[in-house]
């Protein structure tokens, strides 16, 4: 079975796919990504990757088609609002790629069809060739639902390739079902995938004090700088616990003299900062908020922007997280976030969870069931 997978070339869109992707290539098929520059994260993933779009990417499109400057934190909007605006992006970057999925799909002869729901050409593409397609869910957000506005900005791509409208996919969540996705789609055990990287020794063992990482993913620190936690980072001078600081190569100049407890760090992998962590405070982020999940860390979430505020409120649904404004984090809400084992339960339930699930490998006979029909 050959299986081609697409997103927008953005750490949180396409990292989800990585192990579907080679749990595929582990039993024997053969895998190929198409995607938009810039193509390192893929190629470091270890798979063929088949050059689509026009050169430009995300950030070039959307300043491009705004005039202005990619604007991330969003806490004045709406939810719907949010959607909206992304759907009107992604489906302007997703234009240009169009030609280059169908070449790519019907010469090399895919069978099935795993795709981004942010990535607007390959509904169409699958509906143009008649593919199998599988919407690959990144988070709690419905995938359908981000199909439908994508579409929405893309009726001139339809008529323009003689098609009705979007394939009717079949949504792959990666969450538990008591924190969303799409109902009836398939649903796969989170396993993180965050790309290689050194880890610190120290990190391999416990602390002597409460250990609270702090991240604010990948875009946001890079488009907004650490903005969000300087407060955090006042507050966290009293508390008892050290704190990791892992925001890449961010500035840190904003937060002044860090506090004896907060240590920066080098890039980790994600997924070993939080084995070695008692809590996470961070932006709400979906690959973020699932790799704690699946590590089964208390979390404090200070949503920015994109799906932070769907995420903070699915999550706070459970028990398992607290939320604040970035300018309201105090000591006592830190403190908590150690110490509550309400927060420390809900954790563990929502851990059991997602390990309940089926693994990306149980879930091969399932894809190999779509494709085959």
């Amino acid at each position: 079975m050959r299986v081609l997978f697409t997103g927008p070339a953005s750490a949180g869109h396409l990292f989800p796919m990585i192990p579907t992707a080679q749990a595929l290539r582990a039993a024997g098929h053969e895998v190929l990504f198409a995607g938009s520059q810039p193509l390192h994260q893929l190629r470091q993933a270890g798979f063929p990757v088949v050059e689509i779009g026009d050169g430009r990417t995300i950030r070039d499109v959307f300043e491009q088609s705004t005039g202005e400057e990619v604007r991330y934190v969003a806490t004045d909007l709406t939810t719907d609002q949010i959607l909206d605006r992304a759907a009107h992006g992604f489906a302007l970057l997703s234009r240009p790629t169009v030609d280059g999925l169908l070449d790519v799909a019907e010469s090399w002869g895919a069978d099935l069809l795993v795709y981004d729901s942010f990535q607007a050409s390959a509904p169409l593409v699958a509906a143009k060739l008649k593919i199998p397609s599988v919407i690959q869910n990144f988070g709690v957000t419905s995938g359908h639902d981000m199909v439908g506005r994508l579409s929405a900005n893309f009726t001139e791509a339809y008529e323009t390739y003689g098609v009705a409208g979007p394939a009717e996919p079949t949504a792959l969540n990666i969450v538990p079902a008591s924190l969303g996705g799409d109902p009836g789609g398939l649903r796969m055990r989170y396993l993180p995938y965050n790309g290689g990287g050194f880890v610190p020794r120290e990190l391999l063992r416990r602390g002597t004090r409460p250990r609270v990482a702090v991240t604010l993913g990948t875009v946001l620190s890079e488009l907004d700088g650490v903005r969000a936690i300087v407060r955090l980072i006042e507050a966290a001078a009293s508390v008892d616990a050290e704190f990791l600081l892992a925001v890449g190569d961010a500035d840190l100049a904003p937060l002044g003299t860090l506090p004896d407890n907060v240590r920066p760090l080098p890039w980790v992998p994600l997924a070993e900062l939080l084995t070695a962590s008692d809590a996470v405070i961070h932006h709400g982020g979906s690959g973020t908020l699932l790799t704690a999940l699946q590590a089964g860390l208390p979390q404090l979430l200070l949503p920015q922007g994109a799906d932070h505020f769907t995420n903070a409120d699915a999550l706070m649904a459970t028990g398992a997280a607290l939320r604040s404004a970035s300018d309201d984090v105090d000591a006592a809400l830190v403190t908590r976030l150690t110490v509550d084992p309400d927060l420390r339960e809900a954790a563990d339930r929502l851990r059991a969870e997602n390990a309940a699930l089926p693994t990306p490998a149980e879930t091969v006979p399932a894809l190999e069931a779509l494709a085959s029909a």
